[in-house]
Order: C-alpha cells, then sequence, then structure tokens
C-alpha cells in the first residue's frame, strides 16, 4: 500500500471512528460562569463568538480552537507567530520577520512574500481584518482570548478568505468595576519586559480600559563583524484604550484607538552551503554588515455598536481606521559583503465598514444578513541591490559607471508603485432547526473586488544613487472580479448534547498584484483569483461527566489557482502565477482531559496529505509534489498540573510540546531544503497567592534549542547561497505580577 493510500485509510477510518464517539457521550450539563468574562473557565463553557454569536464553542458546527488570554500570556505566546504551537495544522513562514507572519491553515497558504499583498488566512483584531503586513504591529496583550477557524470563510465574515481566520479579541472595558494588574519579568538576552491594564468606571453608564505592553531583548543572532550590532532583538510597546459605553438599555459602544512601535535590529539570513558563506561560524552566528534597524509603527481606532432594534433583532456596525508603515533592511547574503541587499518599504491605510443584522428568534430560524466595505491603499518601495562592492570598472570608485558597465552587478534595482483596492460584498448566513435533533444551514456571498496598480516603475542606480537606466517603464494594472461563494451544512444534536456535522463550502481569494517585477515589463502581471471547495465532517463530544472534550473534524479541498511567487534561482527574477488545480484532505483533533481538579491535559493532532495534480514552475512539471508549508502530521500537548494549592498559595507546573513532521517550503520539492522533523519543548511553573492577587511565573520555551528553519527559498545557482530564516533559540525568564 502506498504511503498516500496509507494516509487516506487513516482518515477515513480515524474519521468514523470520532463519529462513533459522538453516540456514547454522557449528558452536556448547561454551566453558567461565574466570570463571563472569562474565555475559558474550568468545566464551564467555552464561549467563542467565531460564528458571530456568543455561543458554547461546543455547540457550533465549525472547526476552532479557542485560546484563553490567561493561558496565551502564561505560555509565552507573546507574538502571533508562536500560535502555531498551540493549534493543529496551523503553520506559518516568517520570511518578512516576527510579527509579520504568512500562516498557512490545513496546507492552504500565501506562497509570496511581497508586503502588497494579503494572505488567504485573514487575521483579524477585535473583528476589524487586518490585511496588510503594515498594519498587523503589536497586538498579543491584554486579551481575552484567541479563536482559530479552520477552512473557507466568508458568509460570516467581512472579507471573504479561503483558508480560515485567527480572531485576536481583546479584554474589553466593564462597567462599574476598577481593577487592573501589572506583570513584570526578565529573561535571557537581558529581556525587560513589562505589561498592565486598568479598568475604571465612568459613572454608571461608561468605563474606560486602558492597556500597555513594551519588550527589549538584545539580538540572538551574534554578530561577529566588530562595531555591527546582533540581529534578531527586540525592541518594541504597544498601547490600546478602549472606551465602553451604554447610553440607553439596548445600545453598546465601544470605541477601541491602539498604536503599536517596533524599533529592533532586524532579522539575520543563515546562509549556506556554510563552508562558503558561514566559515568559522556556529549556528548562532553570522557575520552581516547590515546595522539598520527595523521599524514598524501602526495606528487604528475602531467604533463598534450593538443595537437592539427588538428582542429579536440585532444591528451591529463596525466602523474602523488603520495606518502603518513598515522598514527594514535585509543582508540576504547573510555575510559581510554586498552580494544581496534588499530594503523593504511598505505605507498602508485602510478604512472598513461591516453592517450587520442578527436575529435571535428564539424560534427554529435564525439569520445574519450583512454588508461589507474594505479600501485598502498601499505604496511600495523594494530594491534588489546586487554586487555593491564590486568594482567593475576597476577604477578604484564604486559609482554608476560601475552599474552600466556591469548590470545588474553594482547596480540597486529598485521598483516603486501605488496600489488602490475596493472590496464590496453582501454577505448571508441561515439556520433552520428540523426538530430537537437537525438544524440545516446555510449561507451565501456576493464580492465586487477592484485593484489598480499604478505609478509602477524599476530603475537601476549605482551605488551612488545616480540613474543609469529605466528597466520597467511607468505602468498601470487594474482588475476587477465578481464572485459568488457559500456554504451549505446540516448537523445533528444527540439527547446527550454531542454534535456531528457536515457542510460544503466555498472560499475566494481575491487577485493579486505583482510587487516583485524588477528587470523587465513581462514581469509585471495579475494573479487571479484564486478558490478553494471544502468537504468537511466533524464531531464535538463531550463525556465522562465532561471531563473529557474531543473534537474530531476531517475534510477534503480542492484548491484552484493558488497565487504563487515564482524565484528564478538563475537570475532571481520573480512572477507571480497559479498552480491550477491542487487537493489537501486531512484532518484535525482535539482533546481536553480533566483528571482531577489538579491535572488536566490538553492535546492537538493534525494530519495532512497535499498534493499538486496541475502546475508548472521555473519550466518544471510539478504535478504530484507537495504544497509549501503543509506538513503531514502536527501535534501538541500540555499539562496543568498542581502541585499544591492551600494557604501558602497554589504551586503548579505546565510543560509543553509541539511536533512537527517534515516539510517544505517550496513546491519544487528541493531535497536539500527539506525541514526535516522536529520538536519543541518548553513550559512554565507558577506559584499564584492563596487570594488570587500575585503571581510568579519561571517559563522557558525551546529548552532544548533545536536548530530549525522557518522559511527557505533557493537562490544557489545565481548568487551561491540557499536563503534561510531559522526559528528562535532557547529562551527563559521570570514574570511577577500582581492584580487589583
Amino acid at each position: 500500500m502506498t504511503a498516500d493510500k496509507t494516509f487516506r485509510a487513516a482518515w477515513l477510518i480515524g474519521t468514523a471512528l470520532a463519529a462513533g464517539l459522538a453516540l456514547p457521550g454522557a449528558a452536556l450539563a448547561q454551566a453558567v460562569q461565574d466570570k463571563p468574562e472569562a474565555a475559558v473557565p474550568e468545566l464551564g463553557e467555552i464561549v467563542v463568538t467565531a460564528t458571530k454569536r456568543a455561543e458554547n464553542v461546543q455547540s457550533i458546527p465549525v472547526s476552532v480552537t479557542a485560546i484563553g488570554g490567561d493561558a496565551l500570556a502564561k505560555s509565552r505566546i507573546t507574538s502571533v507567530d508562536s500560535l502555531v504551537t498551540k493549534v493543529a495544522n496551523l503553520q506559518l513562514t516568517s520570511i518578512v520577520g516576527d510579527n509579520t507572519p504568512i500562516f498557512s491553515l490545513r496546507g492552504v497558504s500565501m506562497s509570496d512574500y511581497s508586503l502588497n499583498q494579503s494572505s488567504p488566512v485573514a487575521t483579524y483584531y477585535d473583528e476589524v481584518y487586518k490585511g496588510n503586513f503594515a498594519l498587523l504591529g503589536v497586538a498579543m496583550y491584554d486579551l481575552e482570548r484567541v479563536e482559530v477557524l479552520r477552512g473557507p470563510q466568508g458568509t460570516l465574515y467581512g472579507k471573504n478568505t479561503t483558508g480560515g481566520a485567527v480572531n485576536i479579541i481583546s479584554r474589553d472595558a466593564k462597567l462599574g468595576e476598577t481593577s487592573g494588574y501589572v506583570n513584570a519579568g526578565y529573561g535571557n538576552y537581558n529581556r525587560i519586559e513589562g505589561n498592565a491594564a486598568v479598568n475604571v468606571p465612568l459613572g454608571d453608564k461608561a468605563a474606560l480600559r486602558v492597556a500597555g505592553t513594551f519588550a527589549n531583548a538584545d539580538g540572538w543572532f551574534k554578530n561577529v563583524v566588530p562595531g555591527m550590532p546582533d540581529l534578531a532583538s527586540t525592541r518594541e510597546w504597544a498601547l490600546r484604550a478602549t472606551l465602553k459605553v451604554e447610553p440607553v438599555e439596548g445600545v453598546r459602544l465601544s470605541l477601541r484607538g491602539a498604536t503599536s512601535f517596533q524599533n529592533p535590529q532586524n532579522y539575520g539570513i543563515y546562509a549556506q552551503p556554510e563552508a562558503t558563506n558561514r566559515p568559522g561560524l556556529d549556528r548562532w552566528q553570522i557575520a552581516s554588515n547590515v546595522p539598520d534597524r527595523r521599524r514598524a509603527r501602526t495606528n487604528s481606532v475602531a467604533l463598534t455598536a450593538n443595537i437592539d432594534l427588538s428582542d429579536k433583532l440585532t444591528l451591529t456596525s463596525i466602523t474602523s481606521y488603520d495606518q502603518g508603515t513598515l522598514f527594514f533592511r535585509e543582508d540576504t547574503d547573510g555575510t559581510a559583503t554586498r552580494l544581496l541587499e534588499i530594503p523593504y518599504y511598505d505605507k498602508a491605510s485602510q478604512f472598513a465598514q461591516d453592517l450587520r443584522l442578527t436575529s435571535d428568534t428564539g424560534g427554529p430560524f435564525d439569520f445574519i444578513l450583512g454588508a461589507y466595505y474594505h479600501r485598502e491603499k498601499v505604496f511600495n518601495q523594494t530594491a534588489f541591490e546586487i554586487a555593491t562592492d564590486v568594482d567593475v570598472d576597476g577604477n578604484g570608485r564604486i559609482n554608476a559607471a560601475d552599474c552600466a558597465a556591469g548590470l545588474p552587478l553594482a547596480c540597486k534595482v529598485r521598483n516603486q508603485f501605488d496600489q488602490l483596492k475596493y472590496s464590496v460584498a453582501l454577505y448571508s448566513d441561515v439556520k433552520y432547526a428540523v426538530g430537537e435533533a437537525v438544524t440545516l444551514r446555510g449561507g451565501l456571498r456576493y464580492t465586487h473586488d477592484t485593484g489598480k496598480q499604478t505609478g509602477f516603475s524599476s530603475d537601476a542606480l549605482g551605488y551612488d544613487n545616480v540613474l543609469v537606466t529605466n528597466l520597467i517603464p511607468l505602468s498601470n494594472l487594474r482588475y476587477s472580479t465578481d464572485n459568488l461563494s457559500g456554504k451549505v451544512g446540516i448537523d445533528y444534536k444527540f439527547a446527550d448534547r454531542n454534535l456531528i456535522y457536515a457542510s460544503i463550502s466555498r472560499g475566494y481569494r481575491a487577485p493579486s498584484f505583482n510587487a516583485q517585477a524588477f528587470f523587465d515589463p513581462s514581469e509585471l502581471s495579475v494573479a487571479r483569483p484564486e478558490e478553494v471547495t471544502s468537504y468537511e465532517l466533524g464531531t464535538k463530544t463531550q463525556f465522562w461527566d465532561r471531563r473529557v472534550t474531543l473534537n474530531v473534524a476531517g475534510f477534503y479541498y480542492d484548491y484552484k489557482n493558488q497565487q504563487f511567487i515564482n524565484v528564478d534561482p538563475a537570475s532571481a527574477a520573480q512572477t507571480l502565477l497559479n498552480i491550477p488545480k491542487s487537493r489537501i484532505y486531512g484532518g484535525e483533533a482535539e482533546l481536553t482531559l480533566r483528571g482531577s481538579d489538579r491535572v488536566t491535559l490538553h492535546a492537538g493532532m493534525g494530519l495532512l496529505a497535499t498534493r499538486i495534480i496541475e502546475g508548472r514552475v521555473s519550466g518544471t512539471n510539478v504535478s504530484g509534489r507537495r504544497l509549501a508549508n503543509a506538513p503531514t502530521f502536527t501535534a501538541n500537548a500540555s499539562l496543568d498540573l498542581t502541585l499544591m494549592d492551600g494557604s501558602r498559595g497554589r504551586f503548579s507546573v505546565h510543560p509543553e510540546i509541539a511536533y512537527q513532521s517534515s516539510q517544505f517550503f517550496e513546491v519544487l520539492n528541493i531535497p536539500r531544503l527539506r525541514q526535516p522533523a522536529y520538536a519543541l519543548l518548553g513550559g512554565h511553573v507558577d506559584w499564584e497567592s492563596a487570594n488570587g492577587r500575585y503571581t510568579v511565573s519561571a517559563w522557558a520555551r525551546n529548552l532544548t534549542n533545536r536548530f530549525y528553519f522557518t522559511s527557505r527559498v533557493d537562490l544557489l545557482a545565481g548568487f551561491g547561497f540557499d536563503y534561510n530564516h531559522i526559528g528562535n533559540p532557547r529562551t527563559y525568564g521570570v514574570t511577577v505580577g500582581a492584580k487589583f
């Protein structure tokens, strides 16, 4: 039996067994939360808003992972990048640096690192879509929870996506309450960090919550070049203020404003082969001649209004504006030469309006009807600075004459353009209960997308910034598309309230412009829209007096026209193309086992089988090869073990592990660029005072100091090296906190 057939058999058997588990589950009692703000209370409901309603995660027919804010903080999930260690079948590529991840969910990913692009896995902050990299910033602080939804989204969300959604939900202000907390910590690499929040009432009908965070740490990528800084440092801060007002009964307003700033030393590139590019260096050392700091600044404001039009109908309006800038100079060759350096600059702003009606009739039929508008404006500038330390004409000076004689050697090849995108959509989601057990579900979405790329030009300049020649004259591109997508499903709730569900859905991603055209007008292109059709079967079960929660989902995807940046390894010329057809199937299982009040086990597992059915890249037929960023097996597990709980406080230990099998970062599946399987160990040890006011936590991540890659690009033929990003080394520290 082939590996592919073995995987298919295991997937089908596992799904069937999971469906069977829905039958014998014991009764699922309705739990009442003592503290509604707690996202994941023990033995209570895990309340999520993944379906735009506050519902128990076990009652919704959606594959979703929800992680509470306290659990995220204690596990040191301080950036969105680290979510991959907690969520089955979630991967990322960090090719443009920390806090700007390119997510892959169930094998659906963005194989393009251009700063003008938007991921097929959408990121939302408090229901506001953040598309461009420059708008992401620092967000993982003072959180209520994070929800990761798998599969195409569009009938419930403002932005249509093919891969899924990551929802980051901050803590809201609370009426009539004065409270807060402060945390401070110290770790290796001289990491100093702190975060705090305060909630104050403003009369009986309003409250204000202000939260902030900062962190500074030395770079862990040690630079051996005298006078040059270590790379991959941390230097960031962020503030968020939330004003909540309930002026009259049935009207709830939340105004959020946030700002963040990052100014660390940029990431470093691990260039291979080491004998040529890293002579005498160990794995955590680099010889870099680029001292420039990375700079990212974000500002955002959003107004969320919920108005009860009646006791059965609510109007929700979310109005938002974001702006951000991102600049970094990448030492692409990873050496002290100027063989290849790339400065990136991205400036973006967006305005979005989401308006929806949500019913709660108390009868068999309920609906959500919504309208969405999104406008995104981007300015992009990128340069390939190629061998700018080569004196081509031999006169002892490196200037425009060397570029003219050696083009592209001794040149700065720089492009720039403006990009404007509009998206307008109407969406709906309905459900109809057929008796007590069966619910029929469906939804439709119409999307109209337009885009313009204007003022595109590419010039070759000398090292002295004198213009040598124009390579791509001023050019304009545009697109306009219409899409109709939707979802149908059915779920069955057993007498014990366990759930089994099935659905068919389709997701859509708008066309994209190529930002990596440098040398020839033929590189300018618009990638066609991509589309995923999903077939999913899942179960949500609880048994043993609700001490065991087991959720399982299996899926099959038809993946069409994946947008893909193709890098020619000989010339580094880059084109944006579509891979016409691929297929993906697999599944996830997530388990929570509460053995007693002192012992809880959390575990997750993901299976993936990906295959390109039709496609050519760099002149090579890639049919039959695996998709990028899609390991066949991922798993994570953590244990919450309380060793002491009494008048002296509560002492607990929390070991964690995350594993993934081998994967490729490109679709040619080049053997030398394969990332082998690896596991990351970490955890934390906590003490909490008996009154719950004071905490001390010792934490560690990547305890074994595992060396692994997070992205790889073949540049061997043209530049003599493979371009690699590596994961963070071992980090550890201590955090103390106080609540009031």
